[in-house]
């Protein structure tokens, strides 16, 4: 699930906390910046800190996909592979009212199918995995997606991640989505140093509470997103930076930083044309339907 940038509209920029971002060389987190090593206690106290503060900033943090039930999750994940939800958001309006259950989809032509799928890209292969995944359903699940790991990793074209965005988010049971943007921060923040989905997954989740997996994705995800990026990370606007390791790897001046932001936190659209009325709420902007950018 890749990221999409999108203009500014013409509205001021909400705030952004800056709690303890002043602090030279990510303070809390100084002696690993200098490579000194850190107590397993040390270590589940700060990523339990990053938790509380990321909380704060993101208390609308939610799935970035539009659905309205587990069928709908469940394919709109697998379509997000190598394209950005908002493409995925955008796309999935047509096929679902013209596709709506596992069986619609399943017996329907894959030409006509590819071609509402085009926008995603991969189109061919994500429609085989649709159609294949939503015959699955019909055959073996009496047309229901099923409520457990074991069963949604047979489905075509569902791995790991995609069951436990659908598990966590359309059945309440915790999981860990370990994301293009989960490793990246884990890794940034030395929560560990593995390098493999399962095995990062398996690490951070005995850092936390099991309770917690799946808002933990959803606010790790959401900061990487907006703040935490790949190549030019806002340090200088970052509501964790005394805890962070990496602090000042991005710009660290405030008025720099904030014009790094995306999303809410930058005044630009979100990623979903129905997002949630928190979201909303603190500050966030629908995005427009496919054509209307």
């Amino acid at each position: 699930m890749a990221d999409d940038e999108a203009r500014r509209p013409d509205r001021a920029a909400p705030e952004v906390p800056r709690r303890r971002t002043s602090a030279p060389a990510g303070k809390g987190a100084a002696h690993l910046a200098a490579g000194k090593p850190e107590s397993r206690v040390a270590l589940v106290r700060r990523a339990r800190k990053m938790y509380r503060e990321l909380a704060e900033v993101y208390p609308y943090a939610h799935p970035e996909l539009d659905f309205e039930n587990p069928f709908q999750l469940l394919v709109a994940t697998v379509l997000s592979a190598q394209t950005t939800d908002l493409r995925v958001n955008q796309t999935t309006p047509a096929l679902f009212a013209k596709y709506p259950t596992p069986e619609d989809l399943a017996a329907a032509d894959p030409e006509a199918v590819e071609e509402i799928l085009r926008p995603t890209g991969f189109f061919r292969a994500k429609t085989r995995s649709v159609m294949g995944l939503s015959k699955a359903l019909v055959e073996e699940f009496g047309g229901e997606v099923p409520g457990r790991l074991e069963d949604l990793v047979k489905l075509p074209g569902v791995g790991r991640k995609t069951a436990f965005v659908v598990l966590g988010n359309a059945f309440g049971r915790p999981g860990i989505t370990a994301d293009t943007h989960f490793m990246r921060l884990v890794r940034r923040w030395k929560w560990t140093g593995a390098t493999e989905p399962e095995k990062i997954e398996a690490e951070i989740s005995t850092l936390f509470p099991k309770r917690d997996w799946t808002m933990l994705s959803h606010y790790v995800i959401f900061h990487g997103r907006r703040i935490c990026h790949a190549r030019k990370p806002a340090c200088g606007a970052c509501p964790v930076a005394e805890l962070c390791p990496a602090y000042g790897e991005g710009e660290t001046d405030p008025e720099k930083a904030k014009k790094l932001l995306k999303y809410e936190k930058g005044g630009f659209p979100g990623q979903r044309l129905k997002p949630p009325q928190s979201y909303i709420d603190h500050g966030g902007i629908p995005a427009p339907p496919l054509g209307k950018e």
